[in-house]
């Protein structure tokens, strides 16, 4: 039976593992090894990596580094940051990486999700939205860590990225990003709307409660996060965490109709 996943999302800089807030305010946390080892240990569904400043710095994807997470990771991988050729992709898939994600390279240069589409197979081709709310009223994509506006609504791209074979959306809420006060679940519904393609959200969960709340409104769906499973407590001291199978099956019975 197909279930929601929850999956954890890790942020990496210069390559150390890092958390943000609406995308600034990088806090390092430490040696993003040792977290794909403690995700292990918890298996964890699926696990995202993101290294955030290959695409804004123009820089293409540290293989090595690739290499070592998937050679570490037991779980799926989805890997992210500075894709922007087909070449690059099936490079990565070569190093035992199961899809990639795509977000500033697919949305300058659409016809490159269909290329890797084509050659890799859709399921393999993840496309990353990273999302605000506009001042009077609806929601535009940025891109470049949220520094730069496309001046393009994140629905129209979800429908034209599922024309051109991408496999799943990731919708990266930034104006909910570190807050764990919820998912904005207006913007999600809104995007769930936009596609039957598999949907991932990420951005403002702080309780498995939150993630319940997604599960309940939109049944088989990603529930991604990053600060719920590398921070515990108020004070958010550094803890990676993860539900144990008693707490997943709890929060799937409890939420998933």
């Amino acid at each position: 039976m197909l279930r929601p996943r929850i999956i954890p999302c890790l942020l990496v800089r210069d390559k150390g593992l890092i958390k943000t807030h609406k995308f600034k305010d990088a806090r390092y946390l430490g040696d993003p090894m040792n977290a794909v080892r403690i995700f292990n240990e918890k298996e964890v569904d699926e696990l995202m990596i993101l290294y955030i400043d290959a695409t804004a710095e123009g820089r293409g994807p540290d293989f090595q580094m690739i290499e070592h997470w998937a050679e570490e990771c037991r779980m799926p991988l989805c890997y992210g940051g500075g894709i922007t050729t087909v070449e690059q992709a099936q490079k990565i898939f070569s190093l035992g990486v199961e899809k990639i994600a795509m977000s500033s390279a697919a949305i300058d240069n659409p016809k490159l999700v269909k290329e890797i589409s084509d050659k890799v197979g859709s399921q393999s081709v993840v496309i990353v939205l990273d999302v605000k709310k506009k001042l009077f009223g609806g929601y535009e994509v940025y891109t470049h860590n949220g520094k730069k506006s496309t001046g393009k609504s994140p629905f129209d791209l979800i429908k034209q990225f599922q024309d051109l074979g991408a496999g799943e959306i990731v919708v990266n809420n930034i104006d909910a990003d570190g807050e764990m006060k919820g998912y904005d679940l207006n913007l999600i519904e809104k995007a769930r709307n936009s596609t039957t393609l598999p949907l991932t959200a990420i951005g403002g969960a702080g309780t498995l409660e939150d993630i319940g709340k997604l599960i309940n409104k939109f049944g088989i769906i990603g529930a991604s996060a990053g600060s719920l499973f590398v921070f515990k407590g108020k004070l958010k001291a550094v803890l990676i965490n993860y539900p144990n199978f008693a707490e997943k099956d709890q929060l799937v019975e409890k939420y998933f109709n």
